[in-house]
């Protein structure tokens, strides 16, 4: 394994292991999110290129435009919620009490 495979793989499971063990703010969660799927586009830009199998050269785009779609869409949630609720504390949001 390569250090390029190893700080990828590094970089995706200290941000899942982040998304795990610190959900205390929405944004924290958000922003963990962000660094998981930025792991992904750049595991994803390399692989063709190591591979040259250029038929994979369109993923990155698509991984990128879903990435983009989720942050546009946690951002709504942010501050839905923080107009809401009145902060963006994961303990106030139940699903139980909608």
């Amino acid at each position: 394994m390569s250090f390029m495979h190893l700080s990828f793989y590094s970089a995706f499971a200290l941000s899942s292991l982040g998304l795990a063990f610190h959900r205390t703010h929405l944004i924290s969660a958000l922003l963990c999110l962000e660094s998981m799927m930025l792991s992904m586009y750049i595991a994803l830009s390399i692989w063709p290129i190591e591979n040259q199998a250029p038929s994979f050269t369109l993923m990155p785009m698509l991984m990128l435009t879903f990435s983009a779609c989720e942050a546009g869409a946690g951002l709504a949630m942010l501050v839905a919620s923080t107009r809401t609720h009145g902060s963006d504390h994961l303990h106030n949001l139940n699903l139980l009490q909608c």
